[in-house]
């Protein structure tokens, strides 16, 4: 380290001295280490300031994984869209060529209600004289209670979760509620019951109808897909379809929901507690 050298340039025709540096082990040392780590800084900055860092095994840009994530969620919602859309061409088709097959199930609408209320409660002549023998033999037992069957006995579901959007008006031909719900809504039962009608339509998309207890049928409408059908027997607050636009959907579509008894349309708001 003490040991000092002197380098020179000599021109080799006038062997004059151009140029002369003296240098020592540590001064070479300490030119070779800063030429290294200037080399290593300026090649870290080239690769990372540049489109060069790409090209490094295992290393992805945080935008282009977001990027790849948002397309594989459109995608998916691509594909559902296009499963809808067969099954909507399948539905015109076959009602274009008179192929739609008929449901097994009779087809119920507002009108026919009050009739099918009508045959389901109608009695006949066997149970007519039990209930008669039965009431004069419990006339006179002080035992015995009569069963309430008031419509506050029944605790009612709310079917989505949602904003009410139009209020039941039966004078305006309006005998149920409309509902802006979020994408994607479950659709719950009211009450437990048995689905007697499911059907899509052009207006309302899938409508499914449940029959309950006490002359009690839930229409539920605008559902864009079906997790119960005819014959199905469901509980209170059971999921039975889903409800709203889909997620990638700019239009918001709302839900539609009745409650008739015994043949008469009945406020849903009356029996159930609804956001304003």
């Amino acid at each position: 380290m003490r040991f000092k050298y002197r380098v020179s340039i000599v021109n080799e025709n006038t062997l004059e001295e151009t140029w002369y540096t003296r240098l020592s082990r540590f001064s070479v040392l300490i030119f070779v280490t800063s030429f290294f780590l200037t080399t290593f800084i300026l090649l870290t900055l080239i690769i990372f300031l540049t489109p060069l860092k790409f090209y490094l095994p295992g290393y992805q840009d945080s935008g282009n994984r977001i990027a790849m994530i948002q397309q594989s969620m459109r995608l998916d919602s691509l594909e559902k869209e296009m499963r809808l859309n067969d099954a909507y061409l399948l539905v015109l088709k076959d009602n274009m060529m008179n192929m739609t097959k008929v449901d097994t199930a009779k087809s119920l609408d507002s009108i026919s209600l009050k009739e099918r209320a009508t045959e389901i409660l109608e009695k006949t002549e066997r149970e007519k004289n039990f209930v008669k023998n039965y009431e004069e033999t419990e006339k006179y037992n002080l035992g015995s209670i009569t069963p309430s069957t008031d419509e506050n006995m029944y605790v009612f579901f709310r079917p989505v979760s949602g904003v009410v959007a139009s209020t039941f008006r039966p004078k305006e031909g309006e005998f149920g509620i409309k509902i802006i719900t979020s994408p994607q809504e479950t659709v719950k039962s009211v009450l437990e019951g048995r689905v007697i009608y499911n059907d899509y339509t052009f207006d309302n998309e899938w409508v499914i109808q449940v029959l309950h207890d006490n002359g009690y049928i839930s229409i539920y409408k605008n559902i864009i897909r079906l997790l119960k059908f005819t014959g199905d027997y469901v509980k209170a607050g059971e999921s039975i379809g889903i409800t709203g636009s889909d997620k990638d959907s700019n239009s918001r579509k709302y839900f539609y929901f009745e409650i008739w008894r015994n043949g008469n349309p009945v406020n849903p708001q009356e029996l159930i507690t609804f956001r304003f």
